[in-house]
């Protein structure tokens, strides 16, 4: 939206053909987002407070979750409205890569907004039906990829890129690439919010991924950078980092009120949209597989439930007793037992997304 006016004022206004560089519109919008959660968050939390819009706590979860029953839930819509407006205001609206993640993201998020609101406000503990949760977020993830491999004007948007080889290219087919696509999307979406239990846990590695994959919308949108670090040129994708850098300010910008002891939850309202948003720009910029190391506390988280699930239904179907393999799942409940603080299992959680981001950033020049 901005970008239009400036390119009209520039026809009289040289300055404002500094609006032009990606860069600089993607500091811009880190910046609106960030000073929206700012303005929007304290009213927000009221509401919410008023409303007694509050969180429950599962009986079966640590006991020293039991202090947090009645904090403000839903607030990823504070996160979802900064990154709308951050993006709409700083992005190239003719960019349909934009209006992708976009749709995406706010699809999602709707999703979780029913969830959320058939378990704070009409009382039902399991919200919107797994089936039913499942059934719109393939329905979206699907769509989505359908669109994306359509609409694909070279081979380099459906290839698959494996980090650290140079030549290793796998082309893919339509089957392939909308399974692949589809996975990825409802995969990171589902991550994000099982690993979204503890104050701050979920939003600052979101933060850091997100970031990273800026970096690597940037290079995949720029014919010479990306030729030059041998990554894959995916015209229009450069848009996306104003996309990731108005998701970077807008979880900043909640994390300083989610930050322990939280004052609002995201819910699944923000978890699901943010996993996705980090899923579709990840398939865009062809990065599918260093998404997966760069959020591997999103996975690990993921693969703990999945492995503990498992595990008990083997056991009981065997033996008649149900066994774990973790004293709670998902993870972070297990070194909360284990007698970790919070604050411990989120700072070191921090820690580790922070070293996987490098790791995944430094595929941009070791190939």
């Amino acid at each position: 939206m901005l970008l239009e006016l400036a390119q009209w004022l520039s026809h009289d206004i040289r300055a404002f053909n500094v609006f032009n560089y990606i860069t600089l519109r993607a500091v811009m919008a880190t910046l609106t987002g960030l000073l929206i959660s700012f303005a929007v968050g304290p009213v927000l939390i009221r509401k919410l407070t008023h409303y007694k819009v509050g969180q429950s706590v599962r009986d079966d979860g640590p006991q020293t979750h039991l202090v947090k029953a009645g904090t403000p839930t839903m607030g990823g819509a504070l996160i979802l409205v900064s990154i709308a407006i951050a993006t709409l205001l700083w992005a190239d609206l003719s960019n349909r890569f934009v209006w992708v993640v976009l749709v995406t993201t706010l699809g999602f998020g709707i999703i979780g907004w029913v969830d959320d609101w058939r378990k704070v406000v009409h009382r039902n503990p399991k919200g919107l039906s797994a089936k039913a949760k499942y059934f719109w977020q393939s329905l979206i993830g699907l769509g989505v990829a359908i669109y994306l491999f359509s609409t694909a004007t070279s081979p380099t948007e459906t290839q698959l890129i494996v980090p650290f080889f140079k030549n290793l290219i796998l082309p893919l087919g339509a089957v392939s690439f909308i399974v692949l696509t589809y996975f990825v999307i409802v995969g990171s979406s589902n991550a994000v919010n099982l690993t979204d239990g503890l104050d701050g846990l979920a939003i600052m590695p979101t933060v850091m991924v997100s970031g990273a994959l800026a970096i690597f919308a940037y290079v995949a949108g720029h014919l010479y950078f990306s030729k030059y670090l041998g990554m894959p040129y995916v015209p229009g994708a450069g848009e996306l980092a104003v996309f990731c850098a108005a998701m970077v300010g807008a979880g900043l910008g909640f994390l300083w009120f989610n930050a322990y002891p939280a004052e609002v939850f995201m819910g699944d309202v923000g978890a699901l949209a943010l996993g996705a948003a980090l899923g579709v720009v990840a398939v865009i910029v062809r990065q599918e597989i260093v998404l997966f190391v760069m959020g591997g506390v999103f996975v690990v988280e993921t693969l703990s439930v999945a492995a503990q699930v498992s595990y008990f239904k083997y056991t009981k179907a065997r033996y008649g007793t149900g066994k774990r393999i973790f004293l709670m799942a998902p993870l972070h409940h297990h070194y909360e037992q284990k007698g970790w603080k919070e604050t411990q299992v989120v700072v070191r959680f921090w820690i580790i997304t922070m070293m996987l981001v490098l790791v995944g950033l430094s595929t941009l020049k070791l190939r």
